[in-house]
């Protein structure tokens, strides 16, 4: 399975995420990341050799390859109004491309399930938003 066009629309609109990922001795860390997506994968990274020796790719050097993305935005508290996309993916190690902000090193992720809601816009009802669940790869 692939994301909708309606997804692909929505993670193509955002600017920013939360990525998760956890370092060689177990602890979680999220931060939040400007982010790319090219209708499959996301790319995240930056600028300079410094991008190197930060949390997120120190924990993936160490091996710990499995991240969580999630792209949301609050529309509106009134009414309450929630949407967007949570993913579960691997990361792959960073190379030099040219990205959001010039060249520099970015890393891929490759999602490998994912979860999205109400990216129409709707007011939540009596009931929370319906999820859509999708495998990839």
């Amino acid at each position: 399975m692939s994301f909708t066009d309606e997804e692909i629309a929505y993670l193509q609109s955002q600017p920013l995420a939360r990525l998760s990922t956890v370092s060689g001795d177990g602890q979680p860390d999220v931060v939040p990341v400007a982010f790319e997506f090219d209708g499959k994968g996301f790319w995240i990274g930056g600028v300079g050799e410094e991008v190197l020796r930060t949390r997120k790719f120190r924990n993936l050097r160490s091996g710990s390859l499995k991240v969580a993305l999630v792209v949301d935005d609050m529309v509106s508290f009134d009414p309450f109004v929630v949407r967007g996309v949570r993913v579960y993916g691997l990361a792959e190690p960073p190379v030099e491309r040219v990205g959001m902000v010039g060249p520099g090193l970015y890393s891929r992720i490759t999602p490998t399930v994912s979860w999205s809601w109400n990216l129409a816009g709707e007011p939540a009802g009596e009931t929370w938003y319906a999820t859509r669940r999708a495998v990839h790869g």
